[in-house]
């Protein structure tokens, strides 16, 4: 059963993050402060030293908040801060600590509105706010959360508040919050798009932290955002491992040490750990469920992926308003796709689609597409091929990373059908504009948009025409864009034993067969990877 597979890194992760305050230790104003991790079965959220010009009981609610807000638990953090505001009225730092739980810069999120609200329960004016802070530092963090909130374009603000951050740093090199919120505000910078030089940037930052506060959470955490590709996870990866262990008690601590285990295909980790995180919250679709059930199928646990996606939609069913249809629909998508499961009763879901983001639609229709196609259902695929060139059309002229990945989808499902048709040309081309559109895009985190990677279509397609040389160029790319994914290693194996390759044969079965140890018995290509590693071993 799914829920069976226990924790990698944390064997006693407990659902009483309030708790934390036991754990507080010699707060007094305008000295040292110091959130200390708990002993014993003491809840954890890791550690903080903030001195401020607040009194015991504001600056105990404060470090609170501020835990939270590394490690991006907004909701608790914003009530803590509060609780910090009740505490001392006149605290500058409890309204700055609120009006930054309303940005949330690596998700693309803004509540302006309710941060210049929280703020002016402070003060009418930004100068009388920065004015009420007593210190020379904290009126800096108040400039900076000024500047962040100000009137004006989001990049603009973004821009604004990271060289605001940028002079916090400068002026106090030890303070290792400032430090942490510029690599954080360096991140926020791209908006969505991953711009490598500048996640450098913000890495170099946190790189300096991580020695001298190895119980940090913001610093484990924002190192591991800057290195969540598959090329950089592996400079992630002491974070990653580092980070489960600070912040126990926060879902997204323990789920975020997967941006780096899922970018190096470390299929286990990313399952234990997502259950935690969906454990720690709640089993609908959603962040959690959704890698939960991306990983699955990559280690062969078809019937595990299958249960995890029936509670998600159980607990979707009875939600009120239906929350996460987006993460539902994702979520079928990549269920189908990585585990040719064709005839799922799922396929019968009722999901509304309606003002749902362009790519989630997409993916939605991608995969009902193909799966029909494979049903030998033409006309169904036809409708889907549709669906995803009216969205197209809806989409900005522009090229965007957003509008080349519904391209993708729909030039693979065109290309499908055609190779159904007995087109190869046409298929074959149609990929090569596909793999040449993903090629292009910036380096992504997580299950990949694309729900079929288009190398690894390509790759399967070239199969298929007796193409095997080449098929193996396909599936080494799509391994290198998604190391160790499943259906690209049994690809990766198959061309490569056909076309006489075995040393590249066997490391790929090598690999899968190990990522398969827990596979369902049965599943396509278990027997083939077995027997092909087994007949080598005993040679």
């Amino acid at each position: 059963m799914l829920g069976t597979r226990r924790p990698c890194y944390n064997t006693a992760v407990r659902f009483a993050a309030v708790l934390v305050a036991a754990s507080l230790l010699g707060v007094s104003a305008m000295t040292d402060t110091l959130i200390a991790q708990g002993s014993g079965d003491a809840p954890r959220l890791g550690t903080v030293d903030f001195p401020t010009s607040a009194s015991p009981e504001a600056q105990k609610h404060f470090l609170l908040g501020l835990l939270y807000l590394h490690s991006f638990e907004y909701g608790d953090a914003a009530a803590e801060f509060r609780n910090a505001q009740e505490a001392q009225p006149d605290f500058a730092l409890a309204y700055w600590g609120e009006a930054m739980t309303y940005n949330h810069p690596l998700w693309r999120q803004r509540n302006r509105d309710a941060a210049v609200t929280a703020l002016q329960r402070l003060a009418p004016t930004p100068a009388e706010r920065v004015a009420s802070a007593p210190t020379d530092r904290e009126r800096l963090y108040m400039e900076a959360a000024e500047a962040l909130w100000a009137e004006g374009p989001k990049a603009e603000r973004d821009t604004a508040y990271m060289l605001a951050m940028r002079r916090l740093s400068q002026a106090y090199p030890e303070d290792p919050d400032a430090q942490a919120f510029y690599a954080l505000s360096l991140l926020g910078l791209s908006d969505g798009v991953r711009v490598v030089p500048t996640y450098m940037r913000a890495a170099a930052v946190v790189e300096e932290l991580l020695g001298r506060y190895p119980d940090h959470p913001g610093v484990a955490h924002y190192m591991i955002h800057s290195y969540d590709d598959a090329i950089h996870a592996p400079l992630g990866l002491r974070a990653a491992r580092a980070y489960s262990g600070i912040a126990p008690d926060a879902a997204h601590a323990q789920h975020m040490t997967t941006h780096i285990f899922l970018a190096l295909g470390m299929w286990a980790d990313v399952v234990s750990q997502n259950i935690i995180a969906a454990e720690l919250t709640w089993w609908g679709p959603g962040h959690y469920t959704a890698w939960l059930g991306y990983a699955l199928p990559q280690q062969g646990r078809f019937d595990a992926a299958r249960e995890n996606l029936e509670r998600a939609h159980d607990t979707f069913e009875s939600s009120e308003r239906r929350r996460g249809r987006g993460y539902m629909l994702s979520m079928r998508a990549d269920y189908l796709v990585n585990t040719g499961r064709w005839t799922d009763p799922a396929l019968e879901w009722e999901i509304d689609t309606e003002e749902l983001r362009p790519v989630v639609r997409a993916k939605d229709a991608f995969a009902l597409g193909y799966a029909a196609l494979q049903r030998g259902e033409r006309r169904g695929a036809e409708q889907q091929l549709l669906r995803i060139a009216a969205i197209l059309d809806d989409m900005p002229d522009a090229t965007t990373p957003a509008r080349d990945v519904t391209a993708i989808m729909a030039k693979e499902l065109g290309a499908a059908l055609a190779l159904s048709d007995g087109m190869a040309d046409g298929a074959l081309s149609m990929m090569r504009e596909a793999t040449a559109l993903e090629d292009a895009l910036p380096l992504e985190y997580g299950p990949p948009d694309v729900v079929k990677p288009s190398h690894e279509l390509l790759g399967e397609m070239l199969i298929e025409l007796g193409d095997l040389s080449a098929a193996v160029v396909e599936f080494q790319r799509a391994l290198a864009l998604a190391p160790l994914r499943a259906l690209s290693l049994r690809g990766l194996g198959r061309a490569a034993a056909e076309a006489g390759d075995e040393e590249t044969a066997l490391r790929a079965y090598r690999d899968l067969v190990a990522i398969w140890v827990e596979a369902d018995p049965n599943i396509e290509g278990l027997d083939e990877a077995r027997s092909f590693v087994s007949a080598r071993a005993s040679e």
